[in-house]
């Protein structure tokens, strides 16, 4: 029996018990829904005061600086007064900006990074809600981003946000479409939705079946998330800040701490998708492991992010736009394709899984040739062969 579960359901029946002697029942159960979703309110929140630390960390040894310092021990607390400063700062709001929506957009951008959280598994059964369309769900509340962002930019009657809105409307829908298909794959080979059962069926981590699906899913998340390499929706040598220029105080505060809170929530759902979430040796038996596997995956993947960005350049949108369509969009489909096809195999499972691995692997080994022949045809047509 998993005890870590049993200490939560436990607590939440003796909650639940508590408060039912003063409450009639309509109540108990909005208390619980408010309790809940504060819950998940505070999960960017924390995440945003970790990660601001953690990123600035390793771009500093990366960049071979030592990061923050100062203000306690290692500069743990750097993110704490930082947010402070920000919290005092003056809310400032254009005469001519369209102020419902204005205000409206970063509470909405928030509130799409908290709700990702609701159908994470972070052990046997440690979900907020296994839904039957939980892979589905992940996609839809992903997309409240793009509006969010197109409804800040539009309102703040800025050319520079607008821009930066437009960018995100051309990046983001770009990017999703290989992000879908590449679900898609994990699905199909699943045959669920759940995201408790696609983490049960990993008794090998797709990462190692699917490679081609794990890569095209990792560079289309940094892109949704806006992170560098494909941070041009807020490229501050073209367009200032993009479509938060003219926030400030809490309101950027808000547009920040959901930027951290996906990073953290695509991190774990790479993990959930393709690294086997909480499952690793001895995890049945010693059920406390399980959310250690877990955690541990999730910071790795976040590292190998942070370490991204501080190590390649930024994209031209060009670049950017036809890296997607031109290289992730194919390469995707032709691999939902081939695992259809293998899955209709009439063999045992694990030499269906061999034959995903060697089309996969065939697939990446094609796409990296074409993408070395463009780069010479690239370097030759504009004199760059030897530099």
């Amino acid at each position: 029996m998993d005890y870590i579960r049993d200490f939560f359901i436990n607590f939440a029946h003796s909650w639940t018990t508590w408060i039912s002697g003063g409450l009639p029942g309509w109540a108990v159960t909005v208390v619980n829904f408010l309790l809940g979703g504060l819950i998940l309110v505070m999960m960017p929140v924390i995440a945003t005061l970790a990660l601001t630390w953690m990123e600035r960390k390793v771009i500093g040894r990366i960049q071979n600086r030592l990061g923050p310092n100062r203000v306690g021990p290692w500069g743990i607390f750097q993110a704490i007064a930082d947010a402070v400063k920000m919290l005092i700062k003056e809310d400032i709001i254009p005469d001519r900006a369209d102020r419902p929506v204005f205000n409206l957009a970063p509470i909405l951008i928030f509130v799409g990074a908290a709700m990702l959280w609701a159908v994470i598994p972070f052990g046997r059964r440690m979900i907020g809600q296994d839904l039957n369309i939980g892979a589905l769900y992940v996609v839809a509340i992903g997309s409240i981003t793009t509006v969010a962002v197109l409804m800040a930019g539009w309102a703040s009657n800025n050319k520079f946000a607008l821009i930066g809105a437009f960018r995100v409307v051309a990046q983001l829908l770009s990017y999703e479409i290989p992000m879908v298909l590449s679900i898609g794959v994990v699905v199909l080979v699943v045959g669920s939705m759940r995201m408790g059962t696609i983490v049960e069926s990993q008794w090998v981590p797709f990462c190692l079946v699917l490679p081609v699906a794990f890569i095209t899913y990792v560079l289309a998340a940094i892109a949704e998330t806006g992170r560098a390499p494909f941070d041009l929706l807020e490229a501050d040598s073209e367009i200032v800040a993009g479509y938060f220029v003219e926030y400030s105080g809490l309101k950027f505060g808000w547009f920040y701490i959901a930027e951290y809170g996906n990073l953290m929530a695509v991190s774990a759902i790479t993990t959930t998708l393709f690294l086997g979430g909480w499952r690793g040796p001895f995890a049945g038996a010693a059920p406390v492991l399980g959310p250690l596997y877990f955690i541990i995956k999730t910071v790795l993947v976040i590292f190998v992010l942070m370490w991204i960005r501080g190590t390649l350049p930024r994209f031209r949108i060009d670049q950017m736009l036809a890296f997607a369509w031109k290289v992730l969009v194919p390469a995707a489909l032709v691999n939902l394709l081939w695992v259809a096809a293998a899955l209709k195999l009439p063999v045992p499972q694990a030499v269906q899984y061999a034959v995903m691995l060697v089309g996969n692997l065939a697939i990446l080994g094609v796409t990296l040739t074409l993408l070395g022949q463009s780069a010479k045809q690239h370097a030759k047509r504009h004199g760059l062969a030897g530099a």
